[in-house]
């Protein structure tokens, strides 16, 4: 059965508030040189569980936008104004995101300035994938998903290597944006950002994915689309033995193998939530998503500027002297603690901040 036009899922609130909490939760350990290896990225290729946290995000971009922006863009006559929504907002995060990076270079006294970033990789994947939403009909959105998973394994299988710093990815980035990149020598003229703009083809793709899904389950179309989540799976494990599972590059393996857990992940939610009453547990954090994550960003960089992010380190390790990486954990989950509960008191007086 289809949804009505407009309607809005609490398991998507749900799921989208859990990936934010996910994410505050793997970037604010208390201390980098002592993490649980589940809660770092791999160094290179491979996936761990902290890889999957920001696809699922961006898949989750796609699903809102097939409930919220899909339905009214059925009307030409509101096309006009729901583009120009759709860019505004786009433009507005891609200033917050830039903003963000202004501040932490400036308190933290990082070497250079960085460009791109987590909340710049939404606002374009954002603006790009909104105009489709707008403008353009399932077939349309589906060509572009191949063309763009095939165009980018295309130049990743046609590179010499695909090693840290010499791959294309890094070299198209760095001889673009050096030295306002994330990691950048000078000496070498080598650098890589896991952000970067080559890479963003394929987080456009996993975007792209959650916006023909939340099409299908708006649809109703559960089971086909169950079927589609575990093929993508399949499909991901048997490409990575030609191009690996990689979030640095953000590889067509890495797309499919994330987008079909997170369509595995998304048909839970709404089984649970939606179709069986169960909580929906992290939807205070999924309404405020965008200004949850931005606000616990400046937050750690002005307690990191301030020296009060180290003073908690050391009360925390010197309390936990032989188990440092959990000693760590804890404050990066009183760090979400603390943030869940400004979700809540939004949620609980119903403000709901958009940048």
């Amino acid at each position: 059965m289809s949804m009505a036009a407009g309607a809005r899922l609490a398991s998507i609130d749900a799921l989208r508030g859990i990936t934010v909490a996910a994410m505050l939760l793997v970037n604010n350990p208390g201390d980098w040189g002592h993490v649980h290896a589940p809660l770092l990225h791999a160094a290179w290729h491979g996936c761990t569980p902290t890889d999957l946290v920001f696809p699922f995000f961006l898949f989750l971009v796609g699903v809102s936008m097939a409930f919220s922006v899909v339905p009214r863009a059925a009307d030409a006559v509101a096309r006009p104004a729901l583009t120009r929504g759709v860019l505004t907002r786009a433009l507005r995060i891609l200033v917050a995101g830039l903003l963000l990076h202004a501040l932490a270079w400036w308190l933290l006294a990082l070497p250079h300035y960085r460009l791109w970033g987590v909340l710049q990789r939404i606002a374009v994947c954002s603006a790009l994938v909104g105009l489709l939403a707008v403008h353009a009909r399932a077939r349309l959105q589906w060509t572009a998903l191949v063309v763009l998973l095939a165009g980018y394994a295309g130049l990743l299988l046609a590179a010499d290597t695909l090693a840290p710093l010499h791959n294309p990815v890094s070299r198209l980035d760095t001889a673009l944006f050096a030295p306002w990149i994330y990691q950048y020598d000078p000496a070498t003229g080598l650098g890589h950002d896991p952000e970067g703009l080559a890479s963003t083809l394929g987080a456009l793709a996993s975007t792209l994915l959650g916006l023909l899904a939340g099409q299908m389950l708006r649809a109703g179309q559960t089971l086909r689309l169950a079927f589609g989540g575990a093929l993508l799976l399949a499909i991901g494990l048997v490409a990575a033995a030609w191009l690996p599972l990689n979030k640095h590059l953000w590889t067509p393996p890495y797309v499919l193998w994330t987008g079909g857990l997170a369509i595995i992940a998304l048909l839970a939610a709404h089984w649970l939530v939606d179709q069986h009453g169960w909580p929906a547990l992290g939807r205070r954090f999924g309404v405020n998503a965008i200004t949850v994550y931005l606000g616990a960003s400046v937050m750690s960089v002005l307690l990191g500027a301030s020296g009060l992010w180290q003073a908690a380190w050391n009360m925390a390790a010197g309390a936990l002297p032989t188990q440092l990486a959990t000693a760590s954990m804890l404050i990066a989950v009183a760090f979400v603690a603390a943030w869940w509960a400004v979700a809540w008191w939004l949620d609980t007086r119903r403000i709901y901040l958009k940048i």
